[in-house]
């Protein structure tokens, strides 16, 4: 399986966003159904755009509480869910059999999980976070201020408001449809672990923001809805938009996570020598041989060619001996000729393919190579010619030589 990425999406509240490999079946790379963890049943009210969004794409929710006695990831050692929604920031405890290490070992199993949090988060968010890489401000009145990239509202001097557009330059992740409006975000700082390789930025604050407890405090914050419906502008910036980018963002990084797109399979792994059909068990050395490969993605409905011109093949044995582009015929197949070394040993055929947004692809396949048997080589070797020259002259001069010495006294 290959390692999870990971996605920081910022809307009203933080929310992150786990996904890893899975299986590549043939009707989709994923299964369907979500288990919503809410500390309030009105969040399925209030939050009912998003929520409907993830419906209409066919995904099939079922809504818990958090602290509900009979709650279960798993029965019978089977996983009753296919991704996990957690949008209960404050429980300090799940209940039933799920906790920390169990939402872990879901994320670990190769299943998707968005996670949301704002200034409340328990010790409980913040300890997934973290275990996901990416770490909340200690201070639980901390917010993210910038006095530079913020939206401008009615309130003087608030600078609490972000309109972040340092978005992730990726159609796999964001679609194909440009944001346009700025992503609007209010709530309490968080960061990725540098040292987390698997973390993925995908909207970032500006060099100017930074996280602190601000002086003074709102009488109301405007709740979510008005942040996505309603007119947004940019501080210093002559361009308004009818609402901000918040429900594009958020419903094109859920398609991401929930592998409506991005996900690569790779079926029909062939190798033979040129001319031939059959996979050898073993390969001569100098052999001529093909492989190929047929690589496809998931478009959301249906599994389509994947066209890229980057994907190479290596003939690995302690370290590549041969790597090669392989070309393809835009039908998915993947393929490529070469010339087995003058090494033999034990190879590998490998595949590592690491796109931004793209499920990772890692193929490998051990093949012996052997040398010539003893009745493989020519018969006559060309670069040995002077070597027989030599031999037939030195014979020659002997006879020669002999004959002289014989009867010529």
């Amino acid at each position: 399986m290959a390692a999870p990425r990971v996605l920081l999406l910022l809307a009203a509240a933080a929310l992150l966003a786990v996904s890893s490999v899975g299986d590549a079946s043939g009707e989709g790379p994923r299964g369907r159904k979500l288990l919503v963890l809410v500390d309030d049943l009105a969040v399925r009210s209030s939050h009912s755009a998003f929520f409907g969004s993830l419906q209409a794409r066919g995904l099939d929710l079922e809504f818990r509480l958090a602290d509900d006695p009979k709650l279960s990831l798993h029965r019978y050692g089977q996983y009753l869910y296919d991704g996990l929604v957690l949008f209960a920031p404050s429980t300090p405890r799940f209940g039933g059999s799920v906790d920390q290490n169990a939402v872990l070992e879901f994320i670990d199993a190769g299943h998707d999980m968005i996670l949301a949090a704002d200034h409340s988060a328990s010790d409980l968010i913040r300890g997934i976070a973290t275990e996901c890489g990416v770490d909340f401000d200690e201070d639980p009145e901390a917010m993210v201020i910038d006095h530079i990239n913020y939206a401008s509202s009615e309130v003087e001097g608030d600078h609490t408001l972000i309109a972040g557009d340092d978005l992730i330059q990726s159609d796999v992740i964001l679609g194909s449809k440009k944001i346009e409006a700025p992503v609007l975000f209010r709530g309490i700082g968080h960061a990725a672990n540098p040292s987390n390789s698997l973390v993925l930025k995908v909207l970032s604050a500006s060099p100017s923001a930074y996280s602190a407890n601000p002086e003074a405090k709102l009488a109301s914050v405007p709740s979510l809805t008005g942040f996505l419906k309603s007119g947004v502008q940019k501080a210093g910036s002559k361009m308004s938009h009818d609402k901000a980018g918040n429900e594009q963002f958020v419903t094109e990084t859920s398609k991401w996570v929930f592998h409506e797109r991005g996900h690569l399979k790779a079926v029909n792994v062939k190798h033979h020598k040129v001319g031939e059909t059959n996979e050898p068990s073993m390969y001569r050395i100098n052999d001529d041989l093909e492989y190929s490969v047929e690589i496809y993605e998931w478009s959301g409905t249906s599994w389509k060619p994947y066209v890229a011109d980057d994907v190479q093949i290596q003939f690995f044995m302690m370290s590549p001996y041969v790597l090669k582009n392989m070309s393809t015929d835009k039908t998915a197949v993947y393929s490529a000729s070469f010339k087995v070394p003058d090494v033999y040993g034990v190879f590998q055929f490998k595949v590592e393919y690491q796109r931004l947004g793209y499920t990772g692809l890692s193929l490998a396949k051990q093949i012996p190579v052997r040398p010539y048997r003893h009745d493989e080589y020519e018969r006559f070797i060309t670069s040995a010619f002077p070597y027989y020259a030599a031999s037939f002259s030195t014979m020659g001069a002997f006879f020669i030589f002999s004959v002289a010495y014989l009867y010529h006294k």
